[in-house]
């Protein structure tokens, strides 16, 4: 009887050999190949944010059928109604977030319109009393100074073109959003029915026992990644609800926007928080200096409660990631993929550490033994 290809001697070294030889024609073309998975990932961009979207509201769905609905009978029209109402919940948070930050935002752009020269003068000033002074050419300094809102005014004539080319983008930005959120309620709706289906297909392709890893590590990772979801957004509205109350206590302006701002960068780990510090800083340096640095030095007070009390107590260790995996994470995925890389940085470490304690180990583990009882 003639025997598989797979079971001939030779079979292992020629796929071996082979994906040497894609590996290597892939890192040689690096960037040609990057721009063809760019470009493809970009024909199915509405449909990778509708997952995104339906991964995020999913907690919320479920919770929202457990408890809110747990009186109906068990169903598919109780788990429509409970997507809808967390559609209903998403948007109110939405725009009540809008009702927040633009009106602020645009009153803070006008006081920056507003002042701008004089907050020029003050640079200007700065820089003369400073030792740094031998860098800067003052003339031309206080030449800017002088006019500096014709200088921004002529800035944004000379690059109209680029600007309503960046409108445009962003109109065909919130069409895609649109389009994802559309999809997302649809994936919402037939949950159940594509996961069944999705595993129906795994089942076929794949060994009973890599089918059941599969899962495992499926449902491992929602997991982590569900937590993290979760106490990350907690722990972020608490540090937004305690910087908006010492502002109010303090009298200070542009509570809402700055707020906001604190409580959206905490979420990014390591480096958000200096970032929400920088905004919030910038934006009351505007109006009272004073109140800057009131804001600076509660902020750091705050960032040390929150990373070494607060977050603890939330996460109790529940991720079992060092922090200096998580400090690897953030830098290399925030260079690799920008805000989104860090803001998954954390998740994706708990997950590469699982995959290295319970899977690599293990198996190199079971591998030298075998090796030992050969010998």
């Amino acid at each position: 009887m003639k025997s598989k290809l797979s079971e001939q001697k030779w079979f292992p070294g020629a796929v071996a050999a082979c994906i040497g030889v894609l590996f290597y024609v892939i890192l040689t073309n690096l960037k040609p190949v990057l721009s063809a998975i760019g470009m493809i990932v970009g024909y199915f961009k509405p449909v990778l944010l509708g997952i995104v979207f339906a991964y995020i509201l999913s907690p919320l769905v479920r919770t929202i059928n457990s408890r809110l609905l747990r009186k109906m009978k068990v169903g598919k029209t109780r788990w429509t109604i409970a997507v809808f109402l967390s559609i209903l919940v998403a948007l109110l948070i939405e725009d009540i977030l809008i009702g927040i930050l633009i009106p602020q935002l645009v009153q803070s752009l006008a006081l920056f319109a507003e002042n701008i020269d004089g907050y020029a003068n003050a640079f200007i000033n700065l820089i003369e009393n400073s030792p740094i002074k031998s860098f800067f050419n003052t003339d031309q300094l206080h030449m800017l100074s002088g006019n500096a809102l014709s200088t921004i005014s002529g800035f944004v004539k000379d690059n109209a073109g680029k600007i309503l080319s960046s409108a445009a983008d962003s109109g065909k930005g919130i069409l895609t959003t649109v389009i994802a959120v559309i999809i997302s309620v649809y994936l919402l709706i037939d949950k159940s029915r594509v996961l069944k289906g999705f595993w129906r297909l795994m089942r076929t392709i794949l060994r009973p026992q890599a089918t059941e890893n599969l899962i495992d590590f499926v449902l491992r990772c929602d997991t982590i990644l569900v937590s993290y979801l979760v106490q990350t957004v907690f722990e972020s509205l608490i540090v937004g609800v305690i910087n908006a109350v010492f502002m109010l206590i303090c009298r200070m302006q542009y509570v809402g926007l700055i707020s906001v701002a604190v409580a959206a960068t905490n979420l990014i780990p390591n480096f958000g928080p200096i970032i929400g510090i920088a905004v919030g800083a910038f934006v009351l340096l505007l109006v009272n200096p004073f109140h800057a640095l009131i804001f600076v030095i509660f902020s750091l007070v705050l960032q040390f409660v929150d990373g070494y009390i607060l977050k603890p107590k939330l996460f109790a260790n529940s991720l079992g990631v060092s922090g200096l995996l998580i400090l690897i994470a953030s830098i290399v995925l925030g260079d690799m993929f920008g805000i989104v890389g860090m803001l998954l940085a954390v998740p994706l470490a708990a997950i590469i550490s699982f995959l290295y304690l319970d899977y690599f180990l293990p198996s190199r583990e079971e591998h030298r033994i075998r090796f030992e009882e050969k010998e």
